[in-house]
């Protein structure tokens, strides 16, 4: 069953973060990850507990695939530069 990582950025040193970027898509890939949205245009609807900034959305083969990618050496290697260049809020759903 597929699952979804889950991101809302707000980029704070958008210069920064391209580096990030750069290196995490490869990463994602590695584990099986597709990318279905980066950032793309935005329509809230409703915002009762969260107004969501810049949304990212990978899938990934399974839910436990997500969470390995997620807390792997490799990704936590690059972690650091998105911690510094964004607030960010994730989070691994499973999926239908």
């Amino acid at each position: 069953m597929a699952a979804y990582l889950i991101a809302d950025t707000l980029l704070t040193d958008p210069d920064a973060y391209e580096a990030y970027k750069a290196q995490a898509r490869p990463l994602a890939e590695k584990w099986g990850g597709e990318y279905v949205a980066r950032g793309g245009a935005l329509a809230v609807k409703e915002d009762d507990l969260w107004t969501p900034s810049r949304l990212v959305i990978v899938r990934f083969p399974s839910f436990e695939q997500a969470n390995a990618f997620y807390d792997s050496p490799d990704y936590a290697a690059i972690l650091p530069i998105a911690e510094g260049s964004a607030k960010r809020t994730v989070v691994i759903v499973d999926g239908l």
